[in-house]
C-alpha cells in the first residue's frame, strides 16, 4: 500500500492519470487519512485554499413523478398525500424573494410531471428572466430533458434550444444515480439508462451550456460501481469539458424502498469525495453537498480534497424527505464561518464559478 501511494503522489505531482484499478485500490484502502492527504495535494495544486459557495435558492416546482425510483423520497402519484405542483405565480413569487435576498441563481428540478406540457416549462422560464434578470437559471436534469424530447416527439437537441431561448443558463447534472446497468436496474429501473444519461448531458454541453455531475452512493452499489461511474464522468468530460462540478450524493434511506441499502457513514462519505477529487484530473471543482452530508463531514471534507459547499439552497425538499437532518438553509455568514474555521478562505462565486467576492 505504501507503494501505492508513492505512486499516486508521483503521478499527481506530474500531471499523469491515475488508472481505475488504482483508483478501486483506494476504495479498498482503510487509511484514510493517507487519501485525504493525496486528496488534499490534488485540489491545492489545482484550486490553492480557495473555497466556493454561492447564494441560491432551490425551487422544486412539483414532486409529481411518473417514475417510482425505490431510491427516491421525493416522488409523489396523483393520489398520494403531499403531492403538489406549484403554479407559476407561486415559482414567481419564491425567485422574486431570492432575487431580494440577494441570490445570483435559481436551482430548480423536478419529477417527471404526468400532465403539464412542454410549454409550462418554457412559459416558467421566460417568466423568470422577464421578472428576476438578475438570476442565472440553473434548472432540469437530462432526465427531464429526455422526458421533453418523448414528450413532444422532438429531439433532444431542439428541446435543448427552446430551453436556452427561453432562459436556461445550466444545468445541475442530477438523475446519474449510478451509471452502470445493474445498479440502475435496481434503485432506478423506469429512468432512462446510463448510457442515455450521458448521451443527453453530451447533446447539452455541445449546445453550449454547462452542466454539473453527481453520484448517489451508498445504497446497494460496490467500489466497481463508484469507480465505472467516475470513469464515464471522466471520458465525457475528456470530449465535451462541459462539466463544471462533481457532486457525490449521500444516499439518504429514510422513507426510500431500497431493500439492503446500508447508508453512509462519515469515512465512507469523505474517502468518496477524496478518490472523487484524485481520480477526476479533469474536473476543477469537487462540491461537498452539505444537505446530505450534513455541517460537520462537509466542513471536515474541505481537508479531503473539496472546494465547494454549495451555497445557501434555501428549502431543500429531496434530500430531506429521505431523512437529511440538516438545516433547509444557512447564511453567507455561516458559509463563511465554516469555511475559515476549516483554515480556507470564502469565495463567493456565480453559477459558472466566476468570483463575485473573496471574504
Amino acid at each position: 500500500m505504501i507503494r501505492l501511494f508513492e505512486t499516486l503522489r508521483a503521478k499527481l505531482e506530474s500531471g499523469a492519470r491515475v488508472s481505475d484499478a488504482e483508483a478501486l485500490a483506494l476504495f479498498e484502502c482503510n487509511d484514510l487519512l493517507a487519501i485525504g492527504e493525496l486528496a488534499a495535494l490534488a485540489n491545492r495544486r489545482r484550486n490553492g485554499d480557495k473555497v466556493f459557495f454561492n447564494t441560491n435558492r432551490h425551487i422544486n416546482y412539483t414532486n409529481l413523478c411518473v417514475n417510482r425510483c425505490t431510491f427516491c423520497a421525493f416522488c409523489k402519484g396523483e393520489e398520494d398525500e403531499g403531492c403538489y405542483t406549484l403554479a407559476l405565480n407561486e415559482i414567481l413569487e419564491k425567485a422574486g424573494a431570492a432575487a431580494a435576498a440577494g441570490a445570483t441563481e435559481i436551482h430548480m428540478v423536478g419529477g417527471l410531471h404526468p400532465e403539464l406540457p412542454f410549454d409550462f416549462y418554457l412559459e416558467m422560464l421566460a417568466a423568470l428572466r422577464a421578472d428576476c434578470p438578475q438570476l442565472h437559471i440553473k434548472a432540469f436534469t437530462a432526465v427531464e430533458i429526455d422526458y421533453f424530447a418523448r414528450l413532444t416527439g422532438q429531439s433532444v437537441e431542439a428541446v435543448i434550444a427552446e430551453l436556452k431561448e427561453a432562459g436556461l443558463g445550466s444545468m445541475p447534472g442530477g438523475g446519474a444515480e449510478i451509471l452502470g446497468a445493474r445498479v440502475r436496474e435496481k434503485i432506478c429501473p423506469e429512468k432512462i439508462s446510463g448510457e442515455r444519461w450521458l448521451e443527453v448531458t453530451e447533446k447539452v454541453h455541445r449546445a453550449g451550456l454547462k452542466t454539473n455531475a453527481t453520484m448517489l452512493f451508498g445504497h446497494v452499489e460496490e467500489y466497481a460501481d463508484r469507480v465505472d461511474h467516475l470513469a464515464r464522468l471522466r471520458r465525457l468530460q475528456d470530449r465535451t469539458g462541459g462539466f463544471q462540478a462533481f457532486i457525490p450524493l449521500a444516499f439518504q434511506p429514510d422513507n426510500t424502498r431500497v431493500p439492503g441499502a446500508k447508508g453512509v457513514g462519515g469515512v465512507d462519505a469523505l474517502k468518496t469525495l477524496a478518490i472523487s477529487r484524485i481520480y477526476l484530473d479533469n474536473f476543477r471543482h469537487i462540491k461537498a453537498y452539505w444537505v446530505m452530508l450534513g455541517l460537520k463531514i462537509a466542513q471536515v471534507s474541505l481537508a479531503f480534497g473539496v472546494n465547494d459547499l454549495d451555497g445557501t439552497v434555501v428549502e431543500e425538499k429531496i434530500g430531506h424527505d429521505a431523512g437529511a437532518d440538516s438545516p433547509q438553509a444557512l447564511s453567507r455568514e455561516q458559509l463563511c464561518n465554516l469555511i475559515r474555521k476549516a483554515g480556507r478562505v470564502p469565495v463567493e462565486r456565480d453559477t459558472l464559478y466566476r468570483e463575485l467576492r473573496v471574504y
